[in-house]
């Protein structure tokens, strides 16, 4: 016999209007949350102002050409992949449940056998599927929803995990590569004049640096945890949010490797680190002509 959470998914597959994957094929998912969109374009500005320091403090005025070049392209190509990655994370649907499909017709199209329970959600009046959440803000029911993380403004969830945890990977090495650079060119600095190191005065330079390590030094220490905690939930196959609410599993938990090659999406290779998998630009050349709707942008 067929469990209540398998003939949903049958149900969502056989009715594409009230599938949240299918939706998310036409839709650009976007929170309108003042606080998440405050801390996602912070986080925007602070990367921006490392690359300028890297860039402009540190690695141009250097005399060193190979210095100045191999450093150049990994700090900034880690940078890119960074805000790609915050990107596909905060415009990704994070697996969000079909609104209002807790209907009469629709409960009765599951032909629910007798003792089968499912479940509705009251606040978003949807049938909320096995290890689904609703998440106050974004003011749905998610999928296998980890957290609601306002430097995203968005969920964590089934769908975009993978771009979250790339994003604090991308982070973590940004920061710990400007803070071995700080180290590199103070050192440096202090056995010359710094006239000679910078384009910019002595002053202004150790200004620079030292709020550029400050941030450096935070940001590397909140997202190796984040990382750290987000892999171990991987290969647990447990959400944050199950964790701390130490919910019993009532699904067969995947085996390490498979909880990764289910959040990654296939066997070990250099595509997983890589945040423009799966990324179609015809989709987003239609994006334009899209319509707004609840909380994010249908297309």
């Amino acid at each position: 016999m067929q469990s209540s959470n398998h003939r949903l998914r049958e149900m969502e597959q056989h009715h594409p209007l009230l599938s949240a994957g299918a939706a998310g094929n036409r839709t650009l998912w976007f929170i309108h949350d003042s606080c998440g969109m405050v801390c996602a374009t912070m986080t925007w500005l602070l990367v921006l102002y490392a690359e300028f320091v890297v860039n402009f403090v540190m690695l141009l005025p250097s005399k060193s050409f190979w210095y100045s070049l191999l450093n150049g392209a990994a700090f900034n190509s880690f940078a890119v992949l960074a805000l790609a990655s915050h990107v596909r994370t905060m415009l990704t649907d994070p697996g969000a449940v079909p609104k209002g499909n807790a209907t009469k017709e629709y409960m009765e199209g599951l032909q629910l056998k007798p003792g089968e329970v499912i479940y509705k959600c009251p606040k978003c009046c949807s049938i909320k599927p096995e290890r689904a959440h609703h998440c106050s803000i974004c003011k749905r029911c998610i999928r296998k929803m980890d957290h609601h993380c306002p430097w995203v403004n968005n969920c964590v969830g089934e769908k975009n995990q993978r771009f979250f945890v790339l994003f604090t990977m991308y982070i973590a090495l940004i920061s710990g590569h400007a803070l071995g650079l700080s180290g590199v060119h103070f050192f440096t600095c202090i056995k010359v004049q710094w006239n000679e190191c910078s384009d910019f005065s002595p002053g202004v330079s150790v200004l620079l640096l030292i709020f550029l390590c400050l941030e450096a030094i935070l940001f590397l220490t909140f997202t190796a945890v984040m990382f750290g905690t987000q892999i171990h939930s991987i290969c647990n196959d447990e959400t944050e949010i199950e964790r701390l609410k130490n919910e019993k599993p009532t699904w067969e938990r995947r085996m390490r490797w498979d909880g990764m090659k289910a959040v990654f999406g296939g066997p070990p290779s250099l595509l997983w680190c890589n945040p423009f998998t799966g990324l179609r630009l015809r989709r987003l050349m239609l994006l334009p002509h899209g319509r707004r709707g609840g909380s994010e942008f249908s297309v």
